[in-house]
Order: C-alpha cells, then sequence, then structure tokens
C-alpha cells in the first residue's frame, strides 16, 4: 500500500465479547495471553481443537468493557457457536456485530502519519475515536482502521486516502507468505503451529491453558516441527488441492489452498527447505516454485 491508498476489508467479520468473566473465558480458549489486550495493543491469536489443531484465527481489540474479535466474515458464526460450546455457565456474551464495523487497510507510514508515537507490531491507538492499529503478525502489512460502517467513507475522504482494489492488500500478504483468505482450507487439516502461529505471534508459550496447549507446546519444546505452510508460484499447468509436490522423486508437501493465493504444507526438514526454495519442482501435472518468507 502506498502511503495515501486505503482497501476497504468487505471480507472481515467481527463479534462483540464482553460481560464479567469474558477475559477469564478469552484466556482458557484462545492460544495467545489475553492479557496483553489494551487500549493500546492489539492482539493476533487463536483458537485450536484439542489435538491443537487448527481452527481459526482473528484479532482482539480491547473495546469499552469488553472485547471485538476480527476475524473472516464468513466464519464469524462458528466461532460463536465453537465459544459457545465452551461458555458453559460463563458469565460472557457473543454478538456478531458485523454489519456495524468494517476494516480499512492503510500503509504503516500512513499510520506514523496520523499517530506521531511508537510503531510496533499490535501498537493501538485512535483515531476520531476509532482504533487504529499496526497488523501484530507483520507490521510490513500495514495498519487497520476499525470503523463505524457508516463512518468509513468519511474516515478516506479526511485522512485524503484513495480507495484501491482489496487484491494489492492480499498481494502484498502473499509476498510476505502470509495467508489471509480460504483459510478454511487448513481447518483441522494441520496444527495451528504448522501454519505459523509461533512465528507471527499468535502463541503465548508462557501462558497457562488453552485449548490445544498440549500438543502445541510438545511440538515447540522438542521441537517437533515439520512442516510450514509456505506460499507456493505456479510455473507452469494447472494446481489442485491436495496435488503432491516433489523433489528428486522425494515427496516435500502438498497444496493445502488452491486459490485465489497458492498454498502448500511443506516439509522444512529432511530434506532441509533451504534445499529446494526457490527452484523448479513438479506438482502433480504442474510445475511450481516454494517461496520462503524473509521471517522464517
Amino acid at each position: 500500500m502506498e502511503t495515501n491508498e486505503a482497501a476497504i476489508l468487505h471480507d472481515k467479520g467481527f463479534i462483540q465479547i464482553n460481560g464479567d468473566e469474558a477475559k477469564d473465558f478469552l484466556q482458557n480458549i484462545v492460544t495467545n495471553d489475553i492479557e496483553k489486550v489494551t487500549d493500546n495493543f492489539t492482539l493476533f491469536s487463536s483458537i485450536l481443537t484439542p489435538q491443537g489443531k487448527y481452527l481459526y484465527e482473528f484479532f482482539i481489540l480491547k473495546l469499552r468493557d469488553g472485547y471485538l474479535l476480527e476475524c473472516e466474515k464468513e466464519v464469524a458464526p462458528e466461532i460463536i457457536k465453537n465459544f459457545n460450546f465452551y461458555k458453559l455457565r460463563s458469565k460472557v456474551n457473543f454478538t456478531d456485530v458485523t454489519q456495524k464495523y468494517a476494516s480499512i487497510i492503510v500503509s504503516l507510514e500512513k499510520f506514523k502519519e496520523i499517530i506521531k508515537a511508537k510503531s510496533l507490531k499490535g501498537f493501538t491507538a485512535t483515531y476520531n475515536k476509532d482504533p487504529i492499529y499496526i497488523d501484530p503478525r507483520n507490521e510490513n502489512l500495514g495498519a487497520k482502521i476499525v470503523s463505524k460502517v457508516q463512518n468509513v467513507e468519511n474516515v478516506i475522504k479526511n485522512l485524503n486516502l484513495k480507495k484501491v482494489d482489496i487484491n494489492k492488500y492480499y498481494n502484498k500478504s502473499f509476498d510476505l507468505g502470509i495467508p489471509q483468505i480460504n483459510l478454511n482450507k487448513l481447518k483441522d487439516k494441520i496444527f495451528g503451529i504448522e501454519n505459523n502461529l509461533d512465528e507471527l505471534g499468535g502463541i503465548d508459550f508462557k501462558k497457562g491453558c488453552y485449548i490445544g496447549q498440549e500438543n502445541t507446546s510438545r511440538i515447540k519444546l522438542r521441537n517437533k516441527l515439520r512442516r510450514r505452510i509456505l506460499p507456493i508460484i505456479k510455473i507452469s499447468g494447472e494446481i489442485s488441492e491436495n496435488d503432491v509436490i516433489k523433489y528428486k522423486d522425494i515427496e516435500v508437501g502438498k497444496i493445502m489452498i488452491e486459490k485465489p493465493y497458492v498454498f502448500g504444507l511443506i516439509k522444512v526438514v529432511d530434506p532441509d527447505l533451504n534445499e529446494f526454495t526457490g527452484i523448479e519442482l513438479v506438482c502433480g501435472k504442474s510445475k511450481v516454485k516454494i517461496l520462503k518468507p524473509e521471517w522464517i
């Protein structure tokens, strides 16, 4: 994103979470430390299965006496259903407020222009009462303004921003190796840590128990991580979900998300990832290249 550009993410959903036990409830469920969430810090986190498999990911913002969870729009009802499964008698409420809020992507440079303060991942401030935060996964993804739907056009106008296609933002995300579309393709198929939640700041290994913690911690602490989700570039042919990727006749991965941005579950050891990244590989009836993000 250029300094004076903005993209409205119409594919984002929002869940309002409040109640006397909202903080304790989230702390026992999500992978990151809810204690970190303040008016000045937004958290990236996820929900796993009891076995540590990936389910959903989201951002958690402080919202008055509770929290605002930002996720993929299509999974907001599923996340609420998941929360209600664990709610039991907890004093916590979940409300789908997707129709109330919108996410506006702006550049990191624009954030620094608006908020003349430190610019660390997750840092959160306000612009005309709207929260604006730097992406806690990677600052190169820029910042988000979470505004009421009816105020979006005024925000863009007042900041002298030019609206651009959201694909410009998602292209950047792909270049950085961070999948954000069709994440349902990963649901319950890979471990959360295989989706790079550890590298993207989505897991706190020092906090107390959460759903799926046992296997997640075991993989991390015993250095058992063998595969990661990585971006794939198509060189020729057509790519389909579950296509096997081979290097010297050795299976090194398979396609998990085939469109619009291709991501695969790729071995990082046996053989070592550095042996086959950036070179032409066979993938089903096509040729591909695996990219290794700088942050891995």
